[in-house]
């Protein structure tokens, strides 16, 4: 199990290449802005989440539960960049 700092390290980075690949989708296709706004807004709220989640975990059990969720949902965000990429 990764330490909270690195945790936090890592959510950070994922959400930054998401936010980075919406940016990139809406410089090269314009019609896709209202799609890549709708995830950039959901990652950002994700990460908020997550965030509160972690500091309020006492227990490993708890962190490990939020690592799995964060697993998880790294999976639907590739999904959905990958169908805006089509």
């Amino acid at each position: 199990m990764a330490s909270k700092r690195t945790f936090k390290r890592h959510l950070n980075e994922m959400v930054f290449d998401i936010v980075e690949e919406c940016f990139f989708l809406q410089l090269t296709d314009e019609t896709k802005i209202k799609d890549t706004d709708k995830l950039i807004d959901e990652a950002a709220t994700f990460q908020d989440d997550v965030l509160s989640k972690v500091y309020k975990s006492k227990s490993k059990k708890e962190f490990s539960e939020i690592t799995v969720h964060v697993n998880e949902k790294a999976q639907y965000f590739v999904e959905k960049l990958n169908k805006l990429n089509k």
